[in-house]
């Protein structure tokens, strides 16, 4: 068998009966494409050794890839050189001993308060795309804590009847219900409104679109869609600080967890298999730090 060949029904193995969303497939997809750039795809699977998958680590070093790509890649090839052992394609796996690189910590990127206000007031200021939107998406992405796949894949009739909550459906098909502030059900009833309008103008029946959140055509709005418009509002024509969607995620963890809330609530909320993954956000924030500080110390 070739490497092109066992990457393909690795994939759909992945996608059709382990049921993985279909980003982590891409994602997957990604770093096995590297290794056939690395490799060739027509190289036979039972020639690969640990010293070319060696090589291919320290390529993608030299590419300045992060600890954390590189990571991504060797859990990659591991995975897919197991499916080949264990389904009878491999006399032995060569992907076995390899070591992941060091990864730094890094304290996951958030917003200030001030900063959530001003990244959600920017399309009623500057209506780059189209504002009642795009107001409504910030706004329910903060309050909710949601990926920005879950958000986009919103349906109308996973959203409570008084908007207090929905159920989105997170990594490994798993559903888990989000809670949205009553900033963000006020801007989700003024864009319904603006929905229909333009569903109408395209003449696009109501019922054939379940998607919550639409482009200006009437379709589904994508992900790319969803992090175009981030982009372009935290770019140099809206805030001139730039961020990324899952910067609300963050911004939504760190705030309850700075605020007293249980850690385990939280990783619920967010749909984290693992507590060690919520964990990231029980630093403190610098703005706290100093408020303590000038409180508790006499000569502050």
């Amino acid at each position: 068998m070739k490497l092109i060949e066992l990457k393909e029904e690795f994939l759909a193995y992945l996608g059709k009966i382990r049921n993985v969303s279909p980003n982590t497939v891409t994602g997957y997809r990604n770093d096995l494409n590297q290794l056939m750039f690395f490799l060739t795809p027509e190289l036979e699977i039972n020639s690969v050794t640990k010293e070319n998958l060696l090589l291919c680590i320290g390529q993608l070093s030299r590419e300045k890839k992060s600890a954390a790509s590189i990571n991504r890649f060797i859990a990659s090839v591991r995975m897919m050189f197991s499916y080949g052992l264990k389904f009878g394609h491999l006399k032995k796996n060569p992907a076995l001993e390899l070591k992941t690189v060091k990864n730094p910590k890094k304290i996951p990127r958030f917003m200030t308060e001030n900063e959530v206000e001003k990244i959600c007031n920017q399309p009623k200021i500057h209506e780059l795309l189209w504002e009642k939107r795009d107001e409504a998406l910030f706004k329910m992405l903060y309050s909710s804590g949601c990926r920005i796949s879950e958000i986009t894949n919103l349906k109308l009739k996973d959203i409570s009847y008084d908007m207090h909550w929905a159920f989105v459906t997170g990594k490994g098909n798993k559903t888990r219900k989000v809670f949205f502030d009553e900033a963000s059900r006020s801007a989700l009833r003024v864009y319904l409104e603006d929905r229909k309008k333009v569903l109408e103008a395209h003449n696009i029946e109501i019922k054939k679109n379940e998607r919550l959140f639409l482009n200006q055509k009437g379709m589904p709005l994508t992900v790319a869609g969803a992090r175009y418009i981030v982009t372009r509002y935290s770019g140099i024509e809206g805030t001139n600080k730039h961020i990324n969607p899952h910067a609300f995620r963050h911004t939504f963890a760190t705030h309850l967890i700075s605020q007293g809330a249980d850690v385990r609530i939280v990783q619920e909320m967010l749909g984290h298999a693992n507590i060690s993954t919520t964990q990231r956000y029980t630093h403190v924030t610098t703005e706290k730090l100093i408020e303590t500080y000038n409180k508790a110390h006499p000569h502050s």
